[in-house]
């Protein structure tokens, strides 16, 4: 799963000062337990010496090298039984307990090439705190709220618009829950303050919760990060496109609140075609149309928007408007 580089850097970084506050805790706690029991420093200095002679014996030419080593063996059973009934007598259980951080990997992380879980679990949590800034909510679909809609049955539809928007929260529910590579596109059409932005920022939550990297961003910011990229030398802004394109999952809201131009349609063609040619899903939010989207941006722009992507029409009043006059 295709975490950002700057997500793997934080979630490392808490990896290493994790791995670091427990190896000193435990330098701590065998200091302390050196002071209180000098025996104990005592038997792991001889552990050492009985180790270091034994290797000793192996490569010598002289003696019985065999005999050398059951004598060392002995010993260090020996030392080995004493240390352990001395802490048992004086420490509580676990409190000289010397285990890495993470069992599998030592703490480093990985295992061989692969990312351990440890350090995944940690991707994962980084990866939300940045989604939760960018949201600006901690939004889930248990808060989405049917009762905003009206059940009155509309022939327009062939249902009331509560029933449309319980089915589209039904399919946005099923997208984050099984959530792939392959799980294709969605595009939510529909007039401002009826809960698009709400479903949008629940999927890039969900997915995120189940390990895959999530890129969101309004129009307007993500067209400015691709146009610094572009037009400036800044490194950071590079990495921060490049997550645009290569993130599991890509949200682009409001799009259509954007300032148009040149090179809006330039780069959102090449952002829509590289994403649709790689197979790599997105969900995009939107106030237009169809036609619309092709009098905006171009023909093949809204030929891609409308062809390659699953349509989710939006329906009801403005919600915060509706709040704002008290009727909810």
């Amino acid at each position: 799963m295709a975490y950002s580089a700057e997500v793997v850097q934080r979630a490392r970084a808490r990896l290493a000062q994790a791995k670091a506050d427990r190896e000193s805790e435990n330098n701590s706690h065998l200091a302390q337990a050196y002071r209180q029991v000098p025996r104990l420093k005592e038997i792991d200095m001889l552990l050492c010496q009985t180790m270091a002679l034994a290797a000793k014996a192996v490569f010598s030419e002289n003696g019985d090298a065999q005999a050398a080593m059951e004598k060392a063996r002995q010993t260090n059973l020996a030392l080995q039984q004493e240390r352990a009934a001395l802490v048992k007598f004086h420490f509580e259980e676990g409190y000289l307990d010397d285990t890495p951080i993470c069992t599998h990997c030592g703490g480093s992380g990985y295992i061989g090439t692969t990312m351990c879980e440890c350090l995944a679990e940690l991707c994962r949590q980084e990866q939300k705190k940045e989604l939760s800034l960018l949201t600006g909510g901690r939004e889930s679909f248990s808060q989405f709220r049917l009762d905003y809609y009206s059940d009155v049955y509309d022939a327009k539809y062939g249902a009331s618009v509560r029933t449309v928007m319980e089915l589209n929260l039904k399919r946005c529910r099923t997208y984050a829950a099984t959530f792939a590579p392959s799980s294709g596109n969605l595009l939510f059409v529909g007039g401002t303050g009826v809960g698009k932005t709400f479903l949008a920022a629940c999927i890039a939550r969900t997915v995120a919760d189940r390990g895959y990297s999530v890129a969101y961003e309004t129009a307007g910011r993500l067209f400015t990060k691709l146009e610094r990229a572009k037009f400036s030398s800044d490194e950071n802004a590079r990495k921060e496109a490049e997550k645009l394109y290569t993130a599991d999952l890509l949200i682009i809201d409001d799009l259509g609140t954007e300032m148009p131009g040149q090179f809006v349609n330039a780069a959102l063609y090449s952002l829509l075609n590289d994403r649709l040619l790689d197979s790599k899903p997105m969900v995009i939010t939107t106030n237009l149309n169809v036609d619309e989207a092709g009098q905006r941006y171009s023909p093949q722009i809204a030929s891609r928007l409308y062809g390659n992507f699953t349509r989710l029409t939006f329906l009801g009043e403005d919600i915060r408007v509706m709040k704002n006059r008290g009727l909810l």
